[in-house]
């Protein structure tokens, strides 16, 4: 399973992301691949991605996308990472 964590310049923001979305999937006991990307390269990272996080502000830069777009409102929330993903993941 992969899973993009995305932000607009793929720095700093989407480092912070994948951190937090993996200490939220242990809690889940759930393995997958998280990469961080960027505006840039979104659309090659999300050509096999099952989820893509993002922020509120930067959904409408997704474009078209199997994956399931989960918006995450707060990074550092372990708690609204662990519910949001528990409810894409099934």
């Amino acid at each position: 399973m992969k899973i993009i964590a995305f932000c607009g310049a793929g720095i700093g923001t989407s480092a912070i992301l994948k951190v937090n979305a993996e200490r939220a999937l242990a809690r889940l006991g759930i393995e997958a691949d998280i990469e961080a990307t960027d505006i840039a390269g979104l659309a090659v990272a999300a050509e096999d991605a099952q989820v893509i996080l993002a922020s509120p502000e930067l959904v409408k830069f997704i474009g078209k996308t199997y994956a399931d777009v989960v918006v995450i409102e707060n990074y550092f929330d372990l708690d609204e990472l662990t519910r949001k993903l528990e409810i894409a993941l099934g």
